[in-house]
């Protein structure tokens, strides 16, 4: 039997994308799309798909909200594999609980495999069954995202950065950005640029307000309020001129352009 899926995502090209990717793959068949929460939820209902390919960040509804919706319902719940531009949270957090996912823009490997993943899910809870081993891994995704997602309650607002021979406490709002090479993490201010004790900047950003610093790129977090200038790049891309003294430039991954566009309304 075909493997019945739902994509639910905001942008139409991305729809067509992941649409042309899951047509070209042996024995899915598509029974539906959608471009937000509120018909996700109502789709899901209808069809009862067994799996749904959901995007994390939607106006209104997003992802998580949908999520929820379903985890209240008693009903069966489709398999989730969430579609995302890179968030600091969520790619994280799916690896920890095994709710697989899909990075922007899709690559044919990883959606094949996602799809091998998906039946052997299915073979595993037996045809139509229940997925409460799922289910029990969705409510850990939810808290653990939502504990994440909450404004730490005891952070000093210092961060450690070993400079000159010494441990400074930098203010983070300082910081105009921090980078990774060679498994050493840069930490760059107005005034000092350093190292951090931390090993990943995903340790780094857990220390950060999530409100000002944004994962710009696999190797660079970046303070929001310290961008001097957006730089239009070739083939639709961006790079962020940064406010500290070398004027530094910081390239905005393909994956991340649609945030920049939300947070400065390109």
């Amino acid at each position: 039997m075909a493997l019945t899926a739902v994509i639910i995502d905001d942008e139409p090209l991305a729809r067509q994308e992941l649409l042309y990717q899951l047509q070209s793959a042996e024995g899915v068949e598509v029974v539906a799309q959608g471009s937000n929460g509120i018909e996700a939820v109502e789709l899901i209902r209808m069809h009862k798909p067994d799996v749904v390919f959901l995007d994390v960040q939607m106006p209104g509804l997003d992802g998580f909200a949908v999520l929820k919706k379903l985890l209240d319902k008693k009903a069966d719940r489709p398999q989730v594999v969430f579609a995302t531009a890179f968030d600091q949270y969520a790619v994280r957090a799916f690896e920890v609980n095994a709710v697989d996912y899909l990075l922007k823009p899709f690559d044919r490997k990883r959606v094949l495999k996602t799809i091998e993943k998906v039946r052997a899910r299915l073979a595993g809870n037996g045809a139509g069954g229940v997925d409460t081993a799922g289910g029990a891994k969705l409510d850990a995704l939810l808290k653990l995202v939502e504990e994440r997602t909450q404004p730490a309650k005891a952070n000093s607002g210092k961060v450690v950065v070993r400079a000159v021979g010494r441990l400074l406490l930098v203010d983070q709002k300082e910081i105009c950005f921090a980078s990774i090479e060679g498994g050493a993490i840069t930490v760059v201010t107005r005034g000092v640029e350093g190292e951090s004790n931390c090993r990943t900047l995903e340790e780094l950003m857990d220390q950060l307000d999530p409100e000002a610093f944004w994962r710009a790129h696999r190797s660079f977090v970046v303070n929001i309020q310290h961008i001097r200038e957006v730089v239009p790049w070739f083939k639709s891309s961006y790079q962020l001129r940064m406010d500290d003294p070398k004027k530094t430039e910081i390239p905005v991954s393909r994956a991340q352009t649609k945030r920049l566009r939300e947070l400065f309304n390109l």
